[in-house]
């Protein structure tokens, strides 16, 4: 028997080959660099049963020898021994996560086609048997030709059987295999080899294998997915109105009680036109935010969120990005900020900037309120069909509209200014399981507080702002008291390039502060209408009245289409500009997404008055 210098663990991400590493070498290993990357090598000594030392290196998880990422693309110079002054290893130990056989198997036909000694360690036996997964390691051993031993790191378990099998793994030949079969063929094989050695299943996890054949459909699980999407929307205007209402009720009765209290005067006013018109009129829409994250916590905790990536890669590959971009943009429906954050796990400079552009596009949290004034106001609520209301169609579609815009801009940069094929995508679909409340519990707390804080802070302090400049210069007798102040001449000016796209003078006083924020907007709104209506009786009034009164349906929709692609947010603009390190594309950015506000919030306007709407 020749003697073992070197041995390789290499296996997909989570297979459990750190905690194999440690197990096998203990306190005997060092961690440095590769050669001209950033890439953390570990290495270690195992003692072989004959007391030989071997020296192990642990590889950075990969799915393939086609790399997408520096760690893959380490793991395919070490394997193929293309790191200069480093050899090649002369075992290679592939580790396979023992309760996703199927998807661990892939990487591992790869690695034998490759006609190396090798060694597989099924490991974490012991999640599989508790899942009720039990699988035979002598049939999995002639399906592949090499050694299959059963491990269990964390408990020891297989440690001294894997070792002596690393010790033989020279002597063995490998099996006789297809050489270099494509990975749909691959995929076929580790499914028919994963099948063979699965004694016994149980009932959890053959329903959970049905659910993905339903779930995962080229056809029908796009369907479910966005079905699902439209029942959160139902949900989001039917389930929060007696919310709604109670909390406008509550703001209300405090506005009216101010005003008994108080003597008419500049405090008064601050309080029931500036803070409780501006920062209630936000606070009231607390309700389906709640509920919109409600849905979306479910949906992560139970596993399905993971599955609409899968099915989402399909689409972005077609635009030229790849399912990397999925969770960066998803993270965007709550925020743009930690969505353009994600970004960072995205290997390729081009996706990441891509993704990074487009994902203010996508509908976040703090559009909410906007949408929800405006289609509170306009639509009527009505249902079209049995659980189909046409105010949460609307919402809807607005939120479609997000996406497939997202899509659209996403094809052309990809095509012109980030031009480039899009990268490959492989991940894990974790196990299906029901939603902790206590998880659940605190996921919403956590989304409560950020929502109360940005109204307790920047919204507040935009609010009275923007009341001070709405009452400064005090207007002289039979004087419009928005036409006398200072954001009044600021909003006059700004109106004279928003005309054309049907948008009057308050809208233009509500864009300006919103660019601290989208949801300012609506505290914007509500704190301009209470100080110019000079009616105490009225004051009390909800915005969504108010708005009736002084704008016009085409106009309302054209406000709608405007906040669909507008940047209204600092917060994005600073941290696009910390990620791409300058202000080129945080100017390109802004640029051609007000660009685009424009654009389409004149063609909602100048449709909907062709149609006499």
């Amino acid at each position: 028997m020749s003697r073992l210098r070197s041995a390789a663990l290499v296996g997909n991400p989570n297979a459990g080959k750190s905690a194999l590493f440690n197990a096998l070498t203990g306190a005997r290993q060092k961690i440095a660099n590769y050669p001209g990357v950033t890439v953390e090598r570990k290495a270690g000594r195992v003692l072989l049963p004959s007391g030989e030392p071997v020296e192990l290196t642990d590889l950075p998880g990969s799915y393939g020898l086609l790399p997408n990422s520096p760690d893959e693309e380490v793991t395919r110079k070490v394997i193929l021994g293309e790191f200069p002054g480093e050899a090649a290893p002369q075992v290679l130990v592939v580790v396979l996560d023992a309760s996703n056989l199927e998807q661990h198997l892939v990487f591992a036909l790869e690695l034998l086609e490759l006609g190396r000694p090798t060694v597989v360690a099924l490991n974490m036996v012991d999640l599989a048997e508790r899942d009720g997964l039990v699988i035979d390691p002598l049939a999995l051993e002639q399906a592949l030709g090499v050694r299959v031993v059963p491990t269990v790191a964390v408990r020891r378990r297989g440690l001294i059987d894997l070792a002596e099998a690393i010790a033989c793994a020279e002597d063995q030949e490998p099996g006789s295999r297809q050489p270099h079969a494509g990975m749909t063929e691959r995929r076929v094989t580790a499914r028919a080899i994963a099948a063979a050695a699965i004694l016994s299943e149980s009932s959890r996890h053959r329903l959970h294998a049905k659910l993905d054949q339903i779930l995962l459909h080229p056809w029908l699980g796009p369907m479910i997915l966005f079905a699902a999407l439209f029942v959160v929307f139902q949900a989001v205007f039917a389930g929060a109105a007696p919310f709604a209402e109670a909390l406008q009720g509550g703001v209300d009765w405090l506005s009216a009680w101010v005003r008994a209290e108080l003597p008419p005067g500049l405090p008064r006013g601050l309080l029931t036109d500036g803070i409780l018109a501006g920062v209630g009129a936000v606070v009231v829409f607390l309700p389906q935010i709640v509920i919109l994250f409600f849905f979306i916590l479910a949906m992560e905790a139970s596993g399905y969120m993971a599955r609409a990536a899968f099915l989402m890669d399909r689409m972005m590959a077609r635009v030229g990005l790849s399912g990397r971009s999925f969770i960066p943009l998803l993270s965007s429906f709550a925020c743009a900020v930690p969505g353009i954050m994600a970004t960072r796990s995205i290997a390729d400079p081009r996706d990441r900037l891509t993704t990074i552009l487009i994902s203010p596009l996508m509908t976040c949290s703090a559009r909410l309120p906007v949408y929800a004034v405006i289609i509170a106001a306009f639509i009527p609520d009505r249902s079209l069909a049995a659980g189909i209301g046409l105010q949460g169609l609307v919402l809807f579609l607005l939120y479609v509209t997000g996406i497939v815009g997202a899509m659209v801009v996403a094809l052309v940069l990809r095509r012109s200014v980030t031009q480039g094929a899009a990268s490959g995508f492989i991940m894990e679909l974790p196990k299906y399981q029901l939603p902790q409340a206590k998880d659940m519990a605190i996921g919403l707390f956590q989304r409560v507080r950020i929502f109360l804080r940005r109204a307790g802070t920047i919204i507040l302090t935009v609010t009275v702002v923007l009341w001070l400049l709405l009452n400064v210069p005090r207007a002289a007798p039979g004087e419009d008291q928005i036409d006398a102040s200072i954001a009044g001449h600021l909003a006059n000016g700004l109106a004279v390039g928003l005309k054309p796209i049907g948008f009057n003078r308050d809208i233009a006083l509500a864009l300006i502060p919103a660019m601290a924020a989208r949801e300012v907007a609506v505290s914007s709104l509500a704190t301009t209408y209470a100080v110019a209506n000079t009616d105490e009786a009225q004051q009390d009034a909800a915005l969504s009245r108010a708005l009736k009164v002084h704008w016009s349906l085409p106009t309302a929709l054209a406000f709608l289409a405007w906040f669909v692609f507008a940047p209204q947010c600092m917060s994005t603009i600073a941290v696009t500009r910390r990620e791409t390190n300058g202000w080129k594309w945080p100017g390109f950015m802004l640029l051609y997404l007000f660009a685009l506000a424009y654009i389409f919030a004149g063609i909602t306007y100048w449709s909907a008055v062709a149609l006499g709407l």
